[in-house]
Order: structure tokens, then sequence, then C-alpha cells
């Protein structure tokens, strides 16, 4: 029994890596109004959103499914930092960093959808 959990221990450490912060900064300039869907995976958590584009800026930002553990309470004050400064690499929530940056990703996918295909912003 203890073999088995030392086992199960290791596998549930290693597959909690902290997910990075997103590394594109938006630019509102390039942005297409509409609504878009974006996911993203790290760890344990994964995070599905709906973004919605008016006027070149994330006007509203859903969160359609997300596996976490504890990090339910992250979602909505990273809506609320990303809606607010229009920036995908807002500080995370205290206890739920790794499901921030999850939603923060997810976020940023989204966006990157947004571009418009005759201005992408690499």
């Amino acid at each position: 029994m203890t073999v088995l959990r030392l086992f199960l221990g290791c596998l549930l450490f290693l597959s909690c890596a902290m997910t990075p912060p997103p590394e594109s900064a938006i630019n509102p300039a390039l942005l297409k109004d509409g609504i878009y869907e974006g996911s993203y995976r790290g760890g344990p958590n994964k995070a599905v959103v709906r973004v919605s584009i008016a006027e070149g800026k994330i006007s509203s930002i859903k969160v359609v499914a997300h596996q976490a553990w504890r990090g339910r309470k992250a979602e909505q004050p990273i809506m609320e930092r990303i809606i607010a400064t229009q920036s995908t690499n807002v500080d995370a929530v205290s206890g739920a960093t790794n499901s921030s940056r999850v939603i923060m990703n997810a976020v940023q996918n989204a966006v990157e959808k947004a571009y418009s295909p005759n201005n992408p912003p690499w």
C-alpha cells in the first residue's frame, strides 16, 4: 500500500507543473469584434473561455468550463482584472496561481483568434 501511495504521489507531483503566464501582449489595433473561444490546459487544470471583443477591447469573458481542484475562486477576479487592464498577464489569485494562469492563457488563445487575418500580431 505504501508503494502505491508513493507512486500516486509522484504521479500527482509530475502532473502539477506550474503553468507559465501568457507571453504575448494584446494589440487592440488588430482586434476584430466578435465572440471567440479559447482553451488551455496546464498541470491538473483546464479552462475553456468565451471572450467578447467590442470596439477593439475585451468587453466580457465567460468561463465555459474549468477543471480545477481549488482554483474556482480565481475565475471572477481574473476575468475582472483582464477586462480592467486589457491584458492577459495580470496578478494571479493567491492560492489559485495555476488556475489563474490557465484562465489567462485560455483568454490569450481566444484573443489571438480575434486578430484580423490580414494583420496577425507577429
